[in-house]
């Protein structure tokens, strides 16, 4: 599958969020990146105006839509990604859900060179989130360490106080890359023919406020309260 069109990349799982725009090909055109706090629901889509108008990009000229699924918060990982979905089915265009601990990993790999790394994230206000490649992430209780293989390095993102000052630099070089090896996983999937189904594609919460259940593939789209009609440049 080749979209022909530009990729729209939406990423809410850190508390930097990221928004680029990408060939079809991966490479990136123009990315926007800014600290969120809550204000995801209220910024997300305005800010995506801005980037496609900046850009001279309408939103029909769009080829797909990719989406960071986490490990991260409630909030913003709810917000990226019904407002990715909401963009991808009214525009027609496929949409590729994309594991933003993986790609955190392939952006610090990029730049910190040869050897197995180990992504943690913040999981409430004491635990931790841990990430490896080819595993499923799992929780680290608070005032537990990672247990680390020899010759791995920590990569950390959002502990700066709570982690080693190299694993937090690490981590911020790992942020910087985010938007351009999100992209490059992206059109290879769609180049292989490997999009989300729309309904099935669920973020991966580290956290959930209480009362609120994880949300199972077959609970259909989830668009977010804005319509996608006011992100029109």
């Amino acid at each position: 599958m080749t979209t022909g069109g530009p990729i729209l990349l939406i990423d809410t799982a850190t508390t930097r969020a990221v928004i680029a725009l990408g060939g079809a090909d991966g490479s990136l055109r123009a990315e926007r990146g800014w600290t969120a706090g809550y204000r995801h629901g209220e910024e997300l889509l305005e800010r995506i105006e801005r980037l496609l108008a900046d850009e001279g990009v309408a939103l029909a000229d769009l080829g797909a839509v990719a989406v960071g699924t986490g490990p991260g918060a409630f909030t913003g990982l709810r917000v990226g990604i019904a407002t990715a979905k909401g963009l991808a089915h009214a525009l027609s265009v496929p949409i590729v859900g994309v594991a933003t601990g993986a790609a955190l990993l392939d952006a610090a790999a990029s730049a910190a060179g040869t050897g197995a790394l180990v992504l943690v994230q913040p999981a409430g206000p004491n635990d931790r989130v841990l990430v490896r490649r080819g595993e499923a992430a799992r929780i680290l209780p608070g005032g537990t360490d990672p247990d680390l293989a020899p010759g791995e390095r920590l990569v950390a993102v959002d502990l700066a106080g709570r982690s080693p000052e190299d694993a937090a630099a690490l981590g911020g070089l790992a942020v910087d890359g985010l938007a351009a090896a999100m992209l490059a996983t992206a059109a290879r999937r769609l180049a292989a023919g490997d999009a989300d189904d729309l309904a099935r594609l669920v973020p991966e919460y580290v956290t959930l406020p209480r009362g609120v259940r994880m949300p199972q593939p077959d609970e259909g789209v989830e668009v977010s309260g804005a319509t996608p009609e006011r992100a029109k440049p």
